[in-house]
């Protein structure tokens, strides 16, 4: 029997979607079930699949983002053996969502993608509750696209989200939620991570 929690963390252009795709796909192949959920506040690509920024997608399961938008599918959940929840951290966090959620993983393979850090640099609360719970972490790091003065750009590894407004970086703030892509978001290491107050 598969079961457990694991959770896959990161910033933006990490690969996180993919990954949980392509586990999920792995599983689906071996003749699991697999189901995957999405929050209905994630509208960036489609409004009912999960669509990684390289153009991998898969159906999903479109629910409201705290425990009784999961509670509603509760059915439908316990019929899969693998459940992936892509932009967890987009889910309001409760005490009750998460052991929810551990309850779940007691008899299936719950598999949840997240962002490590708002754009603040700061961690979301529904993420860092879970992670002391999880069997398994893997943590993903993108590329530093910062270019400086020579015009080069860092390459370094990228463990925070950077949020841009015309091409400058949003102010502290901003909304702490804005969906969007790579028209307002990159990958920077901390050295590059700017959040003027």
């Amino acid at each position: 029997m598969v079961d457990g929690l694991r959770v896959i963390i990161g910033p933006m252009f990490s690969g996180k979607t993919t990954e949980l795709l392509r586990v999920l796909r792995k599983y689906a192949i071996a003749g699991y079930r697999v189901v995957l959920v999405k929050p209905s506040t994630d509208t960036r690509y489609s409004s009912s699949k999960v669509v990684s920024h390289d153009g991998l997608e898969m159906d999903a399961l479109v629910v409201e983002p705290t425990i009784d938008g999961l509670k509603k599918v509760h059915n439908i959940l316990l019929d899969h053996d693998i459940i992936g929840i892509d932009e967890y951290q987009f889910f309001n966090y409760s005490k009750e969502l998460i052991r929810f959620l551990l309850d779940l993983s007691n008899d299936k393979l719950v598999i949840v993608a997240a962002l490590n850090l708002d754009f603040r640099g700061e961690p979301w609360e529904v993420v860092k509750e879970i992670l002391p719970y999880a069997d398994d972490i893997k943590v993903l790091r993108a590329v530093c696209t910062h270019v400086g003065r020579d015009g080069r750009r860092c390459g370094r590894p990228a463990v925070r989200t950077q949020r841009l407004l015309d091409g400058r970086p949003a102010p502290y703030n901003s909304p702490r939620v804005l969906i969007g892509g790579r028209e307002s978001y990159e990958a920077r290491c901390r050295k590059h991570h700017e959040v003027p107050k």
